[in-house]
């Protein structure tokens, strides 16, 4: 088993983004407690609860000159670990909360401004795999904190 580390932690009441930084998130099956989502169409439920962006994806389009940062497509976790350990399967384990990789994070126009001339499909896991957002569905609710590590079972 990998392990990794909570880089960001990004919620809001407000729904859209940025996300603004939080200390910590109430991970439910259906999201992420007191989190408002706007389009329940493409994002939310059971199987799309938790966004999760790996740093390294994140450090690999701001090199590329893109104003991307942490929050602004949406993750409410981005953390430092492998992208490539991020697949459908993959399990984190944190302190009180599971959860499981189930698929890529679509993207769309609505995180454009974190991307030179709006071009979101950088982070379109069809056009370059891996380099993506991922969501995640949870097997065990509760609370993630900002100074939590976590355990990766990749092995999906």
């Amino acid at each position: 088993m990998l392990t990794g580390s909570i880089l960001g932690i990004f919620a809001t009441e407000e729904g859209g983004v940025p996300k603004p930084s939080v200390d910590s998130i109430d991970v439910r099956f259906n999201g992420v407690l007191g989190e408002r989502i706007r389009d329940t169409k493409h994002h939310g439920g059971p199987n799309r609860a938790v966004c999760i962006l790996s740093n390294q994806t994140l450090e690999l389009l701001q090199n590329q000159g893109h104003p991307i940062d942490g929050g602004t497509t949406g993750e409410n976790l981005l953390i430092d670990i492998d992208a490539s350990t991020l697949k459908q399967g993959a399990r984190l384990t944190f302190e009180h909360v599971e959860l499981e990789i189930t698929t890529p994070a679509p993207p769309c126009k609505t995180i454009r401004d974190s991307f030179t001339n709006g071009e979101f499909k950088h982070l379109s896991h069809k056009l370059n795999p891996n380099q993506t957002r991922w969501y995640a569905r949870v097997i065990t609710e509760g609370v993630i904190k900002s100074d939590e590590t976590f355990e990766i079972n990749s092995i999906a």
